[in-house]
């Protein structure tokens, strides 16, 4: 009886043994973590999934179809797919433009008919907006 009992415990041991090898062997795959839609918040909590960026003059999350004004490439026989928007609050206009990477450009302006200025850029309230660099006319807008 207990060389039964003893050959029934080896023989236990070792399938437990040989199913832990066995598990050992096979690499661990980790199942992909889903993405979650809306879960793109910046460091703001604006998402830019459904549209939302951060206004520096609202210090707020804002749709820039919604809030701003669109401003187009000026017509210089080119086409262009990209538009450009600003957001005014008080003497300070916020431009967001194609190539700035996530930055927005802060102009201001001395007093009221004036035009809202910073570095090479000049944004001029005439037959809607007109907003120059350098100079040189590169977007208008109604």
């Amino acid at each position: 009886m207990k060389k039964l009992f003893l050959f029934a415990v080896i023989i236990t041991l070792s399938f437990s043994c040989n199913k832990k090898v066995a598990q050992e062997a096979k690499p661990v795959q980790e199942e992909p973590k889903p993405r979650v839609v809306g879960g793109d918040s910046d460091a703001h909590g604006c998402k830019g999934s459904a549209g939302y960026t951060w206004s520096i003059v609202k210090k707020e999350c804002v749709r820039l179809f919604e809030v701003g004004t669109q401003l187009a490439h000026a017509e210089d026989g080119k086409t262009y797919s990209t538009v450009a928007y600003v957001i005014f609050e008080g003497d300070k206009a916020e431009l967001f433009l194609d190539n700035t990477e996530n930055e927005t450009i802060i102009l201001e302006r001395k007093s009221e008919g004036e035009p809202w200025t910073k570095g090479d850029y000049e944004l001029i309230p005439w037959k809607g907006y007109v907003l120059k660099k350098a100079g040189k006319i590169i977007y208008t807008g109604i």
